[in-house]
Order: structure tokens, then sequence, then C-alpha cells
């Protein structure tokens, strides 16, 4: 699989945070804030408590979240690369561990709202969180595409497992070069601006 092979996919699936948007999250210090295990993801954390206590802390993750979702940032060339895509005619949505109100605070934040329909932002709210494919089938029906058509983009294991598990390809974008997760991921990019078609 070739960077330009992948530029030609029409179904575009991205994260958020991190993604489109410059990372903020310090999850260590959100762990160490709700008392969660610090060798576990926050979310699969959350879900193993009882109801009531898990009602809790969900809601206290979200006025954590909030507020960075406030101060969002967009990636460098996350503006031009969404650009190109409608251009092309591309199907772009996003994928995200996120909620919905916080995907709306942060894309209008980081100046990136206009360039979605809202359908198209798939949050924890309404569909099993990354690593589980789900989000990814429910916006390629959505489109009415091919599977084979489409890529997910993202910076965390949880985004490339999403897509491996998906079956689709799997784009991981680290800005700082240093791919941890390099082996379970199809294609590598240091920028978006790499991801813009070529033609």
């Amino acid at each position: 699989m070739t960077l330009d092979q992948v530029t030609q996919r029409k179904l575009w699936i991205f994260d958020m945070d991190g993604t489109l948007s410059e990372a903020q999250h310090d999850f260590d210090a959100i762990r160490c804030t709700l008392g969660l295990p610090d060798d576990l993801p926050i979310l699969e954390s959350i879900a193993a408590l009882p109801p009531e206590q898990a009602k809790a802390v969900n809601e206290q993750l979200d006025e954590i979240e909030l507020e960075i979702s406030k101060a969002s940032k967009p990636a460098e060339g996350a503006a031009e690369l969404l650009e190109a895509l409608i251009a092309n005619d591309c199907k772009i949505g996003i994928l995200t561990r996120n909620n919905l109100v916080n995907i709306q605070v942060t894309l209008d934040a980081a100046g990136l709202y206009q360039y979605f329909d809202e359908v198209d932002l798939i949050s924890r709210d309404c569909i099993a969180p990354k690593p589980a494919p789900d989000g990814i089938f429910h916006l390629v029906d959505r489109w009415q595409g091919d599977i084979s058509d489409a890529i997910m983009i993202g910076d965390s294991i949880h985004d490339i497992a999403a897509g491996n598990n998906a079956g689709v390809t799997s784009v991981y974008y680290d800005p700082d070069g240093v791919f941890e997760h390099r082996k379970q991921a199809d294609i590598c990019v240091r920028s978006l601006r790499e991801l813009i078609p070529s033609g």
C-alpha cells in the first residue's frame, strides 16, 4: 500500500483529538483526577464500575473534556486537507471516543466545524467506542460506499486497531515521527498535508 494509493480513496474517517485538532489531553492526569487505574484506557475503566459510580465519573469526564475542547486548535494542514477532500468529492466523517457535545465544541474552536455534516460526527454517545469497528461500518453504510474504499486516520492505537478491525486501511498520524505503533498501521504520516490528493 502506497501513500498515492491511499490518497485516492473516497471515504475518509478521522479521529478528532490529536488528529484534526492538536493533542491536548493528558490522559494520565485525567485518570488520576477520576481515580481510575493508570494502566487501562479511560472508557473501559469507567465501564467496569458499578452503574451509579460510572454515571458520576462519566459526568466528571465530560466536564474535563469540555474545558479541553474549548481551547482546541487545528492540527497543521487539517483545513487544507479537508478542503481538498471535499473538492475531490470525498466523504468525510469523524469517529472519536469523545462525546458529541465536545466534538461540536472542538471543531468550532478549531475552525473546522463547517467541513462536516453533523450526521457524520460519530461519538461514544451513539456507538461502541474504538477500537470497536462499529463506527466505521456505520459511516461506510451511511455513505453507501464500499469498505475497500475507506480509510481510518488517527494518532492512537485505538484508531489503528479500529481500522484494522474493520478491514480498512489504517493511517497513523504522529507529528513527532515516533510512530510507537508503526507495525500495526498501513501508512504512517507526520503531516496531514501528506494526505492531500495529488490530482
